[in-house]
């Protein structure tokens, strides 16, 4: 069956906007800084990294999450290898993606090794020395029971739970804890009610931060013992 692609809009600041969802995929103000603000700060990233640290997105929309991390973690100079696992339903084109990404310049280097291996079934590659990238299509109820990893730390980054609520579902967010090592993170740029409940009651201790831009407030997290 052929997967359900991306059906996008571009802003004027040619930011794209999902018409399945009728949200943007980034902060319209600054979408690096706001990734660096919330999923890696969120996470206490990039001072967590070590050999073999494994994170995970509900997501992966742009890219852009993924490459931001690629460029702190090449930047810390760990040695070893970051595995990186995402879950997105409605994948991008490459050029779409590459077109995304060029509101970037700081990550110039990294778009076009990303966008050579994208395609719309997925991604499995290793992008740069020392960084492993799994994308897996599909509904992520299904693709996330079906994983058997576990992740160091979450990126929960799919759009407004308003507007997306099954992407935040309580039994979503019981899948995430379960996929998560004891004392592992999550950060995410939301902080609404029922998200933070369904975390909390799938075991995460969570606390409000400050958000990024306009934003007031963010949810971070650590999964109990």
């Amino acid at each position: 069956m052929r997967n359900q692609m991306a059906e996008l809009s571009w802003n004027p600041g040619d930011v794209p906007v999902s018409e399945q969802f009728d949200d943007p995929y980034f902060s319209l103000e600054n979408g690096f800084e706001e990734t660096r603000h919330v999923f890696l700060g969120g996470n206490d990233l990039p001072a967590r990294f070590a050999p073999g640290f494994h994170i995970a997105e509900l997501g992966f929309g742009t890219g852009l999450n993924f490459l931001t991390t690629v460029l702190e973690w090449q930047r810390a100079g760990r040695p070893g290898t970051l595995h990186f696992t995402s879950f997105e339903a409605f994948p991008m084109t490459p050029p779409e993606m590459a077109r995304a990404l060029a509101a970037f310049p700081v990550l110039a280097d990294l778009v076009p090794r990303l966008v050579a291996h994208w395609s719309a079934e997925g991604c499995c590659a290793d992008i740069v020395p020392g960084v492993r990238l799994e994308v897996l299509i599909g509904d992520a109820q299904a693709s996330l029971s079906d994983w058997d990893g576990k992740a160091d730390a979450w990126y929960l980054d799919g759009f407004s739970p308003a507007k997306n609520p099954d992407l935040w579902s309580p039994d979503l967010m019981r899948a995430v804890a379960g996929h998560t090592y004891p004392g592992g993170t999550f950060a995410t740029y939301t902080a609404a009610g029922f998200v933070r409940r369904s975390l909390e009651s799938s075991g995460f201790d969570v606390v409000r931060s400050p958000g990024f831009g306009r934003k007031r407030h963010m949810s971070r997290g650590v999964l109990r013992p």
